[in-house]
């Protein structure tokens, strides 16, 4: 049964590399040919020839969401982290003040955010810079979300270890270096990895404030040549240049790093 193995998986559930390569196409296959026949269906004719002599500009385009969203990765971690230690804190005005941060940002639209921050606040504190108003607006939205993926690994670490860590003569700090972070890591890597492709998506909702990023670049080009629909499909297409390797990244740190309580 040759050709049955090409298409289901066997009792153990597992794939081997041909099978899953062969379905990978059709099924890439499938998802162009339904889009196609809808093109075609409203008679519509895409030229993708004129992006070409945008090259450079759609370069540095790219170049500003990747150094966007880096920063932002780096900023957020650290505000997420920081929260999430502030989340146990002793100290309930501290541990407050983090759950409500988490809840907000968690709870509202980052489009209200972007407004919210660069309007309003950003005017009122004299932060004039886009770039740097989109870096902290960003980090700011994405720290709530890793703030709770690290707490989840905090609270994912059996309470008799920390109790078997001063047993044994360890303090606080030391238990969190030796004991609690590199368990974190392990568990969090994951989702953290995922997260950065999320933090990549919503860097384009900062071209409302007219961050020349990668969206802000195609909404110009898109203006100037009337053409909104090629524009904007390689839009997706750079953005998924971008997000799928870290998406497949993810997907083998997860296979990884899983483990069992």
């Amino acid at each position: 049964m040759p050709m049955r193995r090409l298409f289901i998986r066997n009792s153990e559930n597992k794939e081997t590399l041909l099978p899953k390569a062969f379905n990978i196409i059709i099924a890439v296959a499938l998802f162009i040919l339904f889009f196609l026949f809808s093109i075609k269906r409203l008679g519509m004719e895409f030229d993708f020839s004129f992006l070409w002599s945008f090259r450079y500009r759609l370069a540095q385009g790219f170049a500003a969401t990747v150094e966007l969203s880096l920063a932002s990765l780096v900023v957020s971690l650290l505000l997420g982290f920081l929260s999430a230690l502030a989340n146990n804190s002793r100290i309930l005005a501290v541990s407050y003040f983090s759950k409500v941060y988490v809840q907000f940002f968690r709870g509202t639209p980052m489009i209200m955010q972007v407004y919210l921050f660069f309007y309003i606040i950003g005017t009122a504190w004299g932060v004039d810079n886009r770039f740097l108003a989109g870096v902290l607006i960003l980090s700011i939205f994405e720290g709530a979300y890793i703030s709770e993926i690290i707490r989840g690994g905090i609270d994912s670490i059996e309470y008799t270890q920390l109790e078997a860590a001063r047993a044994v003569g360890l303090k606080s700090g030391q238990t969190m270096r030796l004991i609690v972070l590199p368990q974190i890591i392990k568990r969090t890597l994951p989702s953290l990895a995922g997260q950065f492709a999320s933090i990549i998506k919503d860097s384009s909702l900062l071209s409302l404030i007219s961050v020349i990023e990668l969206t802000q670049t195609i909404r110009e080009i898109s203006a100037s040549n009337f053409a909104i629909f090629e524009s904007y499909i390689f839009l997706g297409l750079l953005y998924l240049t971008l997000t799928f390797p870290i998406s497949m990244y993810t997907r083998y740190l997860e296979s990884r790093y899983s483990y069992e309580n």
